[in-house]
């Protein structure tokens, strides 16, 4: 696991050293233990290593056996092991047994098309000497990231926006479309970035450069999809073979992603994804699982008892942290870590985790991606709801949402069930693709027309932010699969990849800890997008096969309660203790926002949330956290 720089030189003036070391060194908390460089005439690669296989010989950038070949990668090639073998029955010599050599000959032997016979998770830029070429990728997923920006005469990648805008000729002007979006989603999608000048390689892509003769600049640039999740034909499974099959390839992504020469541990929050995930690291680990928890005094958002029932069940060395809102001191080391505006206030408890774990272990398992694959969220059986409800009489529905919006307060914390129900009512109406948008988003169009000052609503005038979400919901059904199958698609290439996915990366190397996702593994996600849906939601049962498949390996009492996520208690603490921190930057007349929202709709949203008449946690938290970037990173 490391963080990755490079820079190709479009006009024959070089790579100055100085510039990629600058770089490199905004990305040491992702590779402290060394740093490594390669540079020739036309290109110049960077490493920062957090060492975690071969330890000795695993250097980077690395090159092939006659140097024509060379890379520098992030990430984890789970079955390197096999690969390797079958590359040296083809020919190949290895002088490592590192992972990191495999991409260099799998490159060799396939080309472009090596990415395919990838297991892991990976982001590496690799440069081919003789065709002049430089290939960046990302894994199928997303779960390490690559930004690139071109200048007049340079192409610029790292993996993180605050290395690569360390770059004198890349400009630091933020985009209104991503900002924009970031308020409606409270993520910026790829491959946009909140800067108009970089750009994020989507997951499941690949760039390749191919440069000019002599001096001459690009010849050829294109970026292409290699691989996405397929959700027909369904295998004609029985549960009984469905709950095998699943256990099966489960406990295989879990067993390889054991493979490592440093200690490592589990995520534990006491669901169902990483508790199964403990509970298969406890059958092929040799001794006992170091496991860490995170939790809050409010008993709503506090999992602690879950996971400390999953840890007396596998005899863990458990490690525990309650988060109080004292905490959100961090928010300025955070805002400076994710590099660009992120909405999920779960980064707070996300980075404590890892910092506690990365004080015992240099790996740590994690259950990201069980929802996504088994129907695993609250808002996929209340889409089925809504469908039921539009096939009611009219005069019905309406009366059933005036009596619902007249007797249930906005007042009431968004997680609760009169709420989400009041939600569901309003947004039952709409198609699918906006009812979702309405249920997963931050601002609605009409509380940004609100919002917006004149300026910067011309500003993104002529674009639509939700045409983001629109677009990969057309795409998805084009695919065929059923309307279940529809929203898990969409949540594959949106909110995982562009929330979940940034939040698990950033704060696992923050604290130069990495982080592995079992039910990430493509092999695991394909085996779930075939199975039929009444294997995934029965009734009103979430993730229905991956419980049968959990039950004896799970206490019974972790099963079957309600899904509480990651969340955080900041409505609570906007109220009090948060409170001064949001007046004074919110409300200050020198914010930088300022010039993006009027100061009226901003001081609403505030005094109507403290005052208790509504929650506005989500969107303040949004708020917030884009003044606070922009103070960072626009002084």
């Amino acid at each position: 696991m490391c963080g990755i720089a490079g820079i190709v030189d479009l006009a024959g003036r070089g790579v100055v050293r100085s510039l990629l070391e600058r770089l490199c060194a905004r990305l040491v908390h992702r590779g402290p233990d060394e740093e490594g460089f390669h540079f020739e005439p036309r290109v110049g690669l960077g490493q920062r290593r957090l060492s975690i296989i071969d330890l000795s010989a695993g250097k980077q950038p690395m090159s092939n056996e006659d140097g024509t070949v060379w890379v520098t990668f992030n990430g984890e090639i789970y079955n390197f092991q096999e690969l390797r073998t079958r590359l040296e029955g083809l020919g190949h010599r290895f002088a490592t047994h590192s992972d990191t050599e495999v991409i260099l000959h799998g490159y060799e032997q396939y080309g472009p098309d090596c990415v395919n016979h990838f297991r892991g998770m990976f982001a590496f830029g690799l440069w081919d000497g003789p065709r002049r070429t430089l290939m960046l990728a990302r894994d199928r997923v997303g779960k390490k990231p690559l930004f690139y920006a071109q200048t007049a005469d340079q192409l610029v990648f790292a993996s993180e926006l605050q290395a690569i805008v360390e770059h004198p000729d890349i400009s630091r002007n933020p985009d209104p479309a991503a900002v924009d979006e970031y308020l409606t989603y409270g993520y910026i999608p790829a491959p946009r970035t909140v800067y108009r000048a970089v750009k994020k390689l989507p997951p499941a892509h690949y760039l390749l450069c191919r440069l000019g003769e002599g001096d001459a600049g690009i010849q050829e640039m294109r970026v292409e999809r290699y691989w996405q999740l397929e959700y027909t034909p369904k295998q004609a499974l029985t549960e009984e073979e469905a709950v095998h099959g699943l256990l099966e390839v489960l406990g295989e992504a879990v067993r390889l992603r054991l493979i490592a020469d440093v200690p490592l541990g589990a995520l534990l929050s006491g669901g169902v994804d990483s508790s199964l995930v403990v509970a298969l690291m406890s059958k092929y680990s040799s001794g006992p699982v170091k496991t860490f928890s995170i939790g809050f005094d409010e008993p709503g958002f506090d999992e602690l008892p879950y996971a400390r029932a999953v840890a007396q069940k596998y005899g863990t060395e458990h490690h525990e942290l309650v988060v109080r809102p004292n905490a959100l001191e961090v928010l300025p080391k955070l805002v400076r870590h994710y590099g660009e505006p992120y909405a999920d206030s779960s980064a707070v408890p996300s980075y404590y985790v890892a910092r506690m774990t990365r004080e015992h272990v240099k790996v740590a398992l994690n259950g990201d991606g069980g929802d996504e694959s088994f129907g695993g969220y609250e808002r996929y059986l209340g889409s089925r709801l809504a469908d039921r409800f539009r096939r009611l009489p009219a005069l019905v529905r309406s009366g059933v949402s005036g009596l619902a919006g007249a007797l249930i307060p906005d007042s009431l914390p968004r997680r609760s069930r009169l709420r989400q129900a009041k939600r569901l009512l309003e947004a039952a109406a709409l198609p699918t693709a906006q009812r979702y948008l309405r249920w997963v988003g931050y601002f609605t169009a009409a509380q940004k027309a609100r919002l917006y000052t004149p300026g910067f609503r011309a500003e993104v005038a002529g674009g639509d932010a939700d045409d983001f979400l629109l677009g990969e919901f057309k795409a998805v059904e084009r695919e065929g699969g059923d309307a279940l199958d529809t929203l898990l698609a969409v949540d594959v290439r949106s909110y995982l990849p562009y929330d979940l996915l940034v939040k698990m990366d950033i704060a696992t190397m923050a604290c130069s800890l990495e982080g592995r996702s079992p039910f990430l593994d493509h092999k695991v996600m394909e085996f779930a997008a075939r199975l039929p849906s009444r294997l995934k939601i029965r009734g009103g049962t979430l993730k229905y096969l991956l419980k049968k498949a959990a039950a004896g390996l799970v206490p019974e009492e972790n099963l079957h309660r309600r899904k509480m996520g990651f969340g955080v208690p900041v409505g609570t603490w906007m109220r009090g203790e948060l409170r001064p921190l949001l007046e004074d930057t919110l409300l200050a007349g020198d914010a930088r926002t300022r010039a993006y929202f009027e100061p009226g709709p901003v001081r609403q949203l505030l005094e109507e949330h403290v005052g208790g008449r509504q929650d506005h946690s989500f969107q303040l938290w949004a708020l917030l956290w884009l003044e606070l970037w922009y103070r960072e990173f626009l002084r």
